[in-house]
């Protein structure tokens, strides 16, 4: 055992002159940011913008590449396949905190993932098209009642927060809801318009279709109401406790040099304050929610923990 940490020191004395120069340099090409939910939507729209404000801190393009499915959680699985180099990075949402307690993984959500910086978070809610039966919260209610299993709603998939607080709402009301996944919000949105779902549960990429008159706002998840759905009534005022924010930033490979995610932490801190992210966050009635490298490894702690009740509660854990 002796010989072999003396080797690991001798190893680790050699690579730091050249760790230190590799961050120097940093970065010396683009930058992969992978997005977990598909073009078009609030989440790509808004680290977009983010990623167009960190290229021209960095001087490198940051890249974004969308990788739907399997609850916004293959982001975070890519990077257990990528170089601990910063050139590969990914959005991580609070799905990845579920994982392990609903998959079998050969990975470690906290020990495999180096936390860089939280960004931002949703603005939630559930709409219901103008056309359908329901036309406030209360008949959202009635109707699940009386009908046990047959009111659908969808979301933008399985396991995800809109999945999950709605289904922690429905156990709360004693609701059996028919619950139908969709990859993104641009798919959801169809079924909505198509007339094949009777509520949907999302962040607000759904407003377009407020707007328009085609969906109505039943409730928001937030702490208050959102400006532009004054109407709109908060689950707690609806006398349910909760709140659900699903706060997000970005991850990248266990490992990576921790000159380079200072480096990374930083460009990204001011690519936040930058106007233009600020503009596209208000579009969707998101704010900016940053966090540090150490609060954000920390609340992905934290909140590893929470998820963990959260499924035991839904019964949600896998069996083995």
């Amino acid at each position: 055992m002796q010989r072999r940490h003396l080797i690991q020191l001798a190893a680790a004395t050699v690579a730091a002159p050249s760790l230190t120069a590799f961050a120097q340099s940093y970065p010396a090409k683009p930058i992969k940011l992978i997005i977990a939910f598909p073009a078009g939507g609030p989440t790509d729209i808004t680290m977009r913008s983010l990623a167009d404000n960190a290229s021209k801190i960095l001087g490198q393009q940051v890249v974004v590449e969308n990788k739907a499915g399997a609850g916004g959680t293959l982001p975070a699985q890519a990077l257990q396949i990528s170089p601990p180099d910063g050139y590969t990075l990914a959005q991580i949402p609070l799905g990845v905190f579920r994982l392990p307690y609903t998959t079998k993984l050969t990975w470690d959500p906290i020990k495999d993932i180096s936390y860089i910086i939280n960004v931002t978070g949703y603005a939630f809610g559930m709409v219901a098209p103008t056309d359908g039966p329901i036309k406030n919260w209360a008949d959202f209610v009635a109707y699940a009642k009386a009908n046990p299993g047959k009111l659908s709603y969808g979301s933008t998939g399985v396991l995800t927060s809109p999945h999950l607080t709605t289904e922690l709402i429905a156990q709360k009301l004693g609701l059996q809801l028919n619950h139908i996944p969709y990859k993104g919000n641009a798919e959801l949105n169809q079924a909505l318009m198509g007339g094949q779902l009777m509520a949907g549960s999302d962040s607000t990429g759904w407003a377009p279709l407020v707007d328009a008159g085609k969906v109505r706002v039943l409730n928001v998840w937030g702490e208050k109401r959102l400006p532009k759905f004054p109407d709109a009534p908060t689950l707690k005022e609806l006398g349910i406790d909760i709140v659900q924010n699903s706060p997000f930033g970005i991850g990248a490979p266990r490992g990576t040099p921790p000159e380079v995610v200072a480096k990374l932490h930083d460009a990204f801190k001011k690519a936040m304050e930058d106007p233009t992210y600020v503009a596209a966050l208000n579009r969707y009635d998101m704010l900016p929610m940053y966090m540090s490298t150490a609060g954000y490894t920390k609340f992905a702690q934290d909140t590893f923990a929470t998820e963990k009740a959260l499924v035991e509660k839904l019964g949600l854990m896998k069996t083995n």
